[in-house]
């Protein structure tokens, strides 16, 4: 990854914060994007700048806004001179029963999930190519098999599946794409409706009978930009087997 540059969508905290990790230690430069997360990615960018001064940026943008989208890859070019790799974690996840469900719903859930990683890939797709680079799309399990009154943010993660495969048709040979679908590895935040017991029961379904980490995520990200050079259009569950157990 030395001297590549990386764009991660909601790369402050949680996942895409490990994400930001792994790849800046890999060598990479790393372009932090946040859309509210401005302490946490302030903080990440200096904590990476301290161990290679200039190897990070922090970029805000709300990807609900088609026209911050192109901004914010040309900002990233801008600042380092180049564009190697995107990858597409910031999602929205909560709940929408189907008698629930309203537009606004509608809107957020598929356009953090579904819409943003779009019309990013479209912004960056010169460059990719110029760059022979790749994408990676940060999908879920539930793609497959969807979550129970998560109708919204099942759809829109099978969404990104499909998409996933359709660009990497569009985008070759020049451009890899591919996605990662996470299991259990952090909980989601404000996440009320959800117990300890729920929490044991959801465990109890991984075949490794234990959550994973942000890091695991993270080590599969930095395999399908760095080693996995004859790999494109696949889909890999990081998930301790639950989606063989469901």
């Amino acid at each position: 990854m030395q001297g590549k540059v990386v764009l991660v969508t909601g790369g402050a905290k949680r996942v895409g914060a490990a994400v930001c990790r792994r790849l800046h230690a890999a060598g990479a430069q790393v372009a932090v994007h946040y859309r509210s997360s401005e302490q946490n990615a302030l903080a990440l960018r200096d904590e990476l700048n301290a161990l290679r001064a200039g190897s990070a940026a922090a970029f805000q943008a709300d990807l609900l806004d088609p026209d911050a989208l192109p901004k914010l890859v040309r900002g990233v070019i801008e600042t380092f001179g180049r564009l190697d790799a995107l990858v597409n974690n910031a999602s929205s996840f909560y709940a929408t029963p189907l008698a629930a469900i309203d537009e606004q719903q509608w809107h957020d859930l598929l356009g953090t999930n579904l819409k943003a990683p779009l019309f990013l890939a479209q912004a960056a797709a010169d460059e990719l190519r110029r760059r022979h680079g790749a994408i990676v799309n940060i999908a879920d399990i539930h793609a497959e098999r969807p979550m129970h009154g998560h109708l919204l943010y099942s759809v829109a993660k099978a969404g990104l599946v499909a998409l996933t495969r359709a660009l990497a048709q569009e985008m070759a040979p020049q451009v890899r794409v591919n996605a990662i679908a996470p299991g259990v590895i952090v909980w989601p935040e404000n996440a009320v409706w959800m117990d300890e017991e729920q929490r044991r029961k959801i465990v109890a379904h991984t075949l490794l009978k234990r959550e994973g980490e942000p890091d695991d995520i993270a080590k599969t990200v930095a395999f399908l930009l760095r080693d996995a050079s004859y790999v494109t259009g696949q889909i890999i569950a990081v998930d301790g087997g639950r989606s063989i157990n469901l």
